[in-house]
């Protein structure tokens, strides 16, 4: 359930919107043409509505020569309740910005081909390119139910393309063919259902096609007849897929296991696809952790990957891997380094390796010379994140950039001189941006009472904050348990939203989150509800006792593990809070092994199954922590809000936490969002979240 990473080369919203349509979840047809409005706000204090204007940066694409770089937007309509993405163009310096589509059908899985002479992208689930002016517009591919990504090589001779296919027979007129408008779903195993769809039997396999420069030919299935998905589920995209610079080698991700063995396991591999010989190798077959998005050296004698090492944990270390083909040998090359890196890149020489990682909590940018092993830091320190790297020159390189303030942008990074400032190329929200009065916040450190250890937390002020007034204050429990608190922009949990509502927020970036060190982030496995909640109650009680908080009106709030922390604090915060909400939060920890997806989570967290407690001390002592434990306490108003579509933390948890609440008099309400998962998407149900939330924190910290 840890936060998802940033994907090795582009922003993995690219490989979301591939595989679910879009961000709203929908897949958009022929509709009302949605596009960049000219928009005049009629307040400059953000409102839930005004989330919902921001272009939203997807793919980022970096023409070869380096001169120009095509990237999408996507943008919303609140009354459409939908969403489209169109491509647009801008010299890497941020001049001749244009805008290259048009159309009612989203764009995006945007690259250049090799060549720099076409652009290839993606609409209505088909193959297509076009001049990079913008004219010239052709579908490439034909294929029935469509594809979900594609990647040419290098060579321009082949194209690979991922596809559901069917293998297996999981439905009812799958297998009584006589009757054909049953509606059943068969399972002999586990996995049958993952993040928010049931299995149906058919798996994303990598087809291999001939390309001629102009026409793509019959893709070939390189995975036939087997059970596996590459891209892997939920959120892979062709970040886990990698042409040899020759084209005669394709590398890709998959965990080739089923059932509860994939449940259980966290043993993805890297695969080796030979053209000629058409044979399969395992790369990686020493590694029981996830391995995955392999990149090839430009010279080709070697790849890069990210491998952990534990196996079951999906929190583990992020390691870099190194594979030398001449002398068939790998080695991890920054096993020093206390954090794994993201979104790396090769130098054109072969000789370095550029990447981000999280260091105290923000995305930084590094150089690793391979040979030594030399690190540098080419960022200068700041209270952003760098979300990924696109490599113009040694020197040189645009980047998504986010802070909590602003949305993702792109930006142009000198390296060589930190004290540069890098400059906002594409602008696309500086219209809403410069008409908003936006919240100011900064990085604090509190001590926690218990352990004094430091505990690194985002503090945000409300627009206009005066010192000499009193605030109220929220507590934002972060989920996970694991993943980086930095500082990412959030369409959902938005503290730029929340602290202009007049509140001050505290986010702590507490116990088991990544970016302070692997051994912060283990410390919260098998322990929650300990030291992670001391860190919570230790940074709101000392921002309590500032003068501009009013201690009389404090509120706390947080989704899937933070719901967990809401649930449990609503047992033991002594009356700290006034109020609470829990979103798609853990309830009953022995309910929750049993019906969450992917096991391993569960496993490792727990550490086993609640009929186990009454011969293990230590797992009884785990269960314990279980928040339906402490209903007895509970006493404080809680609104619970939950996707019927969540099958990470299913909804019977909320269901199970709301009733406990009405059982006990507390005052209470469900939000219920049936076609949601463990996010809510579509704009209209986010508009009625942000309202129902602000509503009920109104209702008791603002009177």
């Amino acid at each position: 359930m840890k936060k998802l990473a940033i994907a090795m080369g582009g922003l993995i919203l690219s490989s979301m919107l591939v595989a679910c349509g879009g961000e709203d979840g929908s897949q958009k047809k022929d509709t009302k043409l949605i596009g960049m409005k000219d928009i005049k706000l009629t307040s400059n204090l953000m409102q839930p509505e005004t989330l919902w204007m921001f272009g939203r940066l997807g793919d980022m694409a970096v023409s070869p020569d380096g001169k120009q770089v095509a990237y999408t937007v996507t943008w919303y309509d609140i009354e459409e309740n939908a969403s489209n993405s169109e491509i647009y163009i801008m010299n890497t310096d941020g001049s001749d910005k244009k805008q290259l589509t048009q159309t009612t059908e989203r764009e995006n899985s945007l690259t250049w081909r090799s060549d720099g002479k076409v652009l290839n992208y993606m609409r209505g689930g088909q193959l297509w390119e076009m001049n990079p002016d913008g004219t010239g517009a052709k579908q490439l591919t034909d294929i029935e139910d469509g594809i979900s990504g594609y990647l040419f090589s290098p060579t321009l001779s082949h194209i690979v393309l991922a596809k559901e296919t069917k293998i297996d027979n999981m439905r009812g007129n799958d297998i009584y063919t006589d009757l054909p408008k049953s509606d059943v779903y068969i399972y002999d195993d586990l996995m049958y259902r993952h993040w928010d769809s049931w299995a149906d039997g058919s798996y994303s396999h990598l087809y291999i096609a001939g390309y001629n420069g102009s026409a793509v030919g019959t893709p070939v299935d390189i995975m036939p007849n087997e059970p596996f998905d590459s891209p892997m589920k939920p959120f892979g995209g062709m970040e886990e897929v990698a042409w040899s610079p020759d084209g005669k080698q394709l590398t890709y991700t998959c965990k080739k296991l089923k059932g509860k063995d994939y449940a259980f396991s966290t043993d993805s591999n890297i695969y080796l696809y030979d053209l000629d010989s058409k044979q399969t190798t395992l790369l990686t077959p020493d590694k029981p952790g996830y391995d995955k998005q392999p990149v090839y050296s430009p010279d080709g004698k070697k790849l890069a990957w990210l491998s952990m090492e534990r196996p079951g944990y999906e929190a583990d270390k992020e390691r870099l891997f190194i594979y030398d083909f001449d002398t068939k040998t790998m080695k991890e090359s920054m096993p020093k380094f206390d954090t794994g890196p993201s979104s790396m890149q090769w130098s054109a020489d072969s000789k370095d390796i550029y990447f981000t990682a999280c260091i105290m909590s923000t995305y930084r940018i590094f150089k690793l010379n391979v040979e030594s092993g030399n690190i540098e830091q080419l960022s200068k320190d700041g209270m952003f994140d760098y979300q990924s790297i696109h490599l113009l020159d040694a020197n040189t390189a645009l980047v998504a950039r986010t802070d909590f303030m602003n949305p993702a942008e792109i930006y142009r990074v000198d390296m060589a001189n930190q004290d540069a400032e890098p400059k906002n190329l594409s602008e696309i929200n500086k219209p809403i941006l410069d008409q908003l009065n936006l919240p100011t916040f900064e990085l604090r450190t509190f001590k926690n009472r218990v352990d004094g250890a430091d505990v690194l937390t985002w503090v945000f002020y409300p627009p206009n904050f005066d010192k000499n007034k009193k605030y109220p204050a929220i507590l934002f429990c972060t989920g996970g348990p694991q993943g980086t608190s930095s500082p990412s922009y959030s369409y959902r949990w938005s503290f730029a939203l929340m602290a202009s509502q007049d509140y001050i927020v505290a986010y702590p970036c507490r116990r088991g989150v990544s970016g302070i060190s692997q051994k912060w982030t283990d410390a919260i496995s098998r322990h929650h509800g300990e030291s992670d909640e001391i860190d919570h109650y230790s940074a709101i009680d000392a921002l309590a006792k500032e003068s501009y908080v009013d201690e009389n009106h404090l509120g706390a709030t947080g989704a899937s593990y933070g719901g967990f922390s809401i649930y449990h604090m609503m047992g033991t915060h002594n009356k700290r809070f006034k109020a609470m909400i829990a979103h798609c939060g853990i309830f009953n920890f022995s309910s929750m092994y049993t019906t969450t997806e992917e096991m391993f989570f569960e496993q490792w967290e727990k550490g086993g199954p609640i009929w186990e407690t009454q011969n293990n001390k230590e797992l009884a002592r785990i269960y314990v922590q279980s928040p339906i434990n402490f209903v007895k306490n509970w006493d404080t108003p809680l609104m619970v809000i939950h996707g019927g579509r969540d099958y990470r933390v299913p909804y019977a948890q909320g269901m199970a936490a709301f009733n406990a609440a009405r059982m006990m008099g507390v005052p209470s309400r469900f939000v219920y969002f049936p076609e949601e998962n463990h996010w809510v998407l579509k704009p209209q149900n986010a508009i009625v979240w942000q309202r129902e939330f602000f509503g009920w924190f109104d209702k008791y910290l603002k009177n």
